[in-house]
């Protein structure tokens, strides 16, 4: 892991497309702006968290699901 020191206003450039910038300090609460492509998701940690999870779960199919699904019984 990379660690860095910024101030307000420095910024972070990743690759040609990326720019992180410190916008505000308070106390312990740091603001950041990112500036990124639209094709680039950027998320809270916690969020893409809960998404991953979420995905996962929705991959694992039931074994009643398949009771569902209408037989094409052409011969």
């Amino acid at each position: 892991m990379l660690i860095l020191s910024r101030k307000k206003g420095e910024a972070i450039q990743i690759g040609d497309g990326i720019e992180i910038r410190v916008v505000s300090i308070q106390g312990d609460q740091v603001k950041i702006g990112i500036d990124a492509p639209k094709s680039v998701e950027v998320f809270r940690k916690e969020i893409y968290d809960q998404i991953q999870a979420e995905n996962k779960q929705a991959a694992v199919a039931s074994p009643n699901l398949f009771k569902l699904i209408p037989k094409n019984d052409k011969k």
